[in-house]
């Protein structure tokens, strides 16, 4: 019997893709940086987990002759970038995707506990919340495991297993919700059943291995 849920949160609970992406290119442009990720461009760049190590990854492979960020200037532009996100979010903007509000509130009333595996940051995790349910993340998760608690992001198996750590079960008794494939290489890296529902940007992913891969949350039966 299922006893806990453990959701990532980028793209699985709200497609908060577009509004990361418009915080790193305001952020860029209040810089005086050049640097402006398109859609296609955040799609490739998405692959690599972590906002620091994708701004990292875009100066080496598509930025590389010019002046080069050094890490300290990646980690401070990168703190500007999750402050503008946070503004952004506080516009109210953002809504939960189908279904997960309702299944949330179910698991709840069923006695179930709730956990996040993110390899976002915690105010990302705080914004999100506040914006789509007016609550701080203690008031709806028991556990929260974000990138900042671990030495190896998704697709490493390091963040669930955190979460796996503060709910103090095994990983047969918990259900992981994910919406990419390296995500899902970390909910079942990390032993757990994973239904994933894909978003705009990991729509066309291989999630083999996955329990179940559907459109959305909506009407989902907690087996």
């Amino acid at each position: 019997m299922t006893k806990a849920l453990i959701f990532d949160v980028d793209g699985t609970l709200a497609k908060t893709e577009e509004a990361h992406r418009q915080a790193f290119n305001d952020t860029f442009r209040a810089a005086g940086m050049d640097w402006h990720w398109d859609v296609p461009m955040y799609a490739v760049l998405l692959k690599t987990t972590g906002g620091k190590e994708r701004m990292a990854e875009y100066q080496k492979t598509h930025r590389p002759i010019g002046p080069q960020l050094d890490w300290q200037q990646i980690k401070t532009l990168h703190a500007q970038k999750t402050a503008r996100y946070v503004e952004i979010l506080a516009t109210g903007g953002l809504r939960l995707r189908e279904g997960v509000a309702d299944l949330i509130k179910r698991a709840t009333a069923a006695g179930l506990r709730l956990a996040i595996a993110t390899t976002t940051s915690r105010p990302n995790v705080n914004a999100l919340t506040a914006c789509c349910w007016g609550k701080t993340p203690e008031d709806i998760f028991e556990v929260i495991a974000t990138g900042e608690q671990v030495k190896a992001k998704k697709p490493a198996p390091d963040l669930f297993q955190l979460a796996l750590e503060g709910l103090n079960l095994p990983a047969a008794d918990c259900l992981a919700f994910e919406d990419s494939r390296n995500g899902l290489l970390s909910a079942t890296g990390a032993g757990l059943r994973t239904i994933v529902t894909p978003g705009r940007y990991t729509e066309n992913d291989d999630f083999t291995g996955a329990t179940s891969v559907i459109p959305s949350l909506l009407d989902f039966r907690i087996p």
